[in-house]
């Protein structure tokens, strides 16, 4: 695989005009999803491993009903959680740089993922470097939660995989889709292009057409609902788009079987494991996709997303970045918000999304009355 079918890479991303009711919309989309993203993720954090049996055993007939402890502590969140934050915090280093001349988001992406990676190995924030960015001061963060061999591996050198030569080309894990909801909030951009970064920002840890092109069309189905299509629309459209992609086909299977699964009854475990069992990349994007579905609320939709014999965090964490994307964050259970771990930074870094994406250039472009904010520059460095 080289440059997707119908993007060129690299292409900048279009602009909105934004009414103050549409900001409070976006920030409100943008809340839920990377909020829902991490309630799904704490809730399948203390039986990822688990089978459907044990689950059963220790949790009654209907499995886990709300945060179980995983990691000394109910409401804790896995990788998932931690990789998308920063894959965030690079999206917005990113856009602070495009006044500058220099527009390489997937490169900005790349290296914030490099500091989740020190993340995993560092006791703690190192205050010397200036460049760090205040994200990677928070001390919460410097925990390992199971984070996957890929991501570790492809994180380990300065190296940046590509879609010319990606790193780890037969992995298709599903860290690259649970970390790729971020991409699908960028709603001024194209949808070919939210699928195309989404695409190279997930070569850079696995490099099999799955592993890739599942990240790209959960970010183009995110993407679709922020602009206001429904969920089912939206993935039908990313189907069209991923069907001219070299190498497509068993993301698309995936997809199509999340669909057809919709019609095949009331849902269950069962069905959701007919789906897989989330390991990878596809299962865990349709196992996830099926359940914010056929969800009856945001509630049944997560606890369904979890409750199966698989990666239950993973797939936890796809259904609840799309129940919180379209329904928005005023949707979640206020008691799992409550105990959720690091809700105030998930939060913060949420409305600096939308900040940066609807005032960016008040902020540090050419309309900013009194040039760039010296404030949102130390936040978001552009180096």
């Amino acid at each position: 695989m080289t440059t997707l079918a119908g993007a060129g890479a690299g292409e900048a991303a279009g602009s909105l005009l934004w009414s103050r009711a549409e900001q409070q919309d976006f920030r409100s989309r943008v809340r839920g999803c990377l909020l829902g993203g991490a309630i799904g993720d704490a809730l399948g954090a203390g039986i990822e491993f688990h089978s459907l049996e044990q689950i059963r055993a220790a949790h009654g007939p209907e499995g886990v009903r709300d945060y179980v402890p995983a990691y000394g502590r109910r409401g804790a969140v896995t990788d998932d959680t931690q990789m998308t934050l920063f894959t965030v915090e690079g999206l917005i280093r990113a856009h602070t740089r495009r006044g500058t001349g220099v527009w390489q988001p997937a490169a900005d992406v790349h290296r914030a993922h490099l500091r989740w990676a020190a993340t995993q190995h560092s006791w703690g924030p190192d205050e010397r470097d200036p460049d760090g960015g205040w994200l990677a001061r928070e001390e919460w963060l410097y925990a390992r939660r199971a984070p996957g061999n890929a991501c570790l591996s492809g994180l380990a050198d300065d190296r940046m995989g590509t879609l010319q030569s990606p790193k780890n080309p037969e992995s298709k894990g599903c860290g690259t889709v649970m970390r790729s909801a971020p991409f699908g909030l960028l709603a001024g951009w194209e949808p070919q292009h939210v699928f195309q970064l989404a695409a190279e920002c997930a070569a850079q840890t696995h490099g099999h057409p799955s592993g890739m092109l599942a990240a790209a069309a959960f970010a183009v189905i995110v993407h679709g609902i922020v602009r206001g299509e429904a969920l089912e629309a939206s993935v039908r459209r990313t189907l069209a788009l991923l069907a001219v992609q070299p190498g497509h086909e068993e993301t698309s299977r995936a997809l199509q079987g999340a669909l057809d699964a919709v019609r095949q009854g009331l849902p269950t475990p069962e069905r959701v494991q007919s789906l897989g069992e989330g390991w990878v990349a596809e299962e865990a994007l349709a196992m996830g996709l099926y359940c914010a579905l056929v969800a009856e609320d945001v509630r049944h939709g997560l606890l369904l997303a979890v409750n199966h014999g698989g990666d239950s965090d993973s797939t936890g964490s796809v259904c609840g970045n799309l129940l919180g994307a379209v329904h928005g964050e005023t949707a979640l259970p206020a008691g799992w918000l409550a105990e959720l771990e690091g809700r105030a930074t998930v939060l913060e870094l949420a409305d600096d999304f939308a900040l940066e994406l609807t005032q960016g250039t008040t902020l540090h472009g050419p309309d900013s009355p009194a040039g760039a904010s010296a404030a949102w520059l130390a936040r978001y460095p552009r180096s």
